[in-house]
């Protein structure tokens, strides 16, 4: 998996949101908000992490959460952007 191109993330007044730049803002109208890990998780496929269990590992690591609660958490964040246009 990866990030779509034109599609970028930024820290706005302590938010963090991915917008769309260039020819990909034609097609995708809209921001999506993500929290610390969101954003971690979005950073981590952008540097070019292409599994999920490689995601599973990485949130785990920084937040000290069980495999099972990282597990559901990831599947539902890949899914959300899939179903968003952002990653492919």
């Amino acid at each position: 998996m990866k990030i779509k191109e034109g599609f970028v993330l930024r820290e706005v007044a302590g938010s963090y949101v991915v917008v769309a730049v260039g020819k990909a803002s034609f097609n995708f109208k809209g921001v999506v908000k993500l929290n610390e890990s969101g954003a971690l998780l979005f950073r981590t496929i952008d540097a070019g992490v292409d599994s999920e269990e490689e995601l599973v590992n990485k949130i785990m690591s920084e937040y000290k959460i069980d495999y099972e609660v990282a597990k559901k958490d990831v599947s539902t964040f890949v899914s959300k952007l899939k179903g968003a246009g952002i990653i492919e």
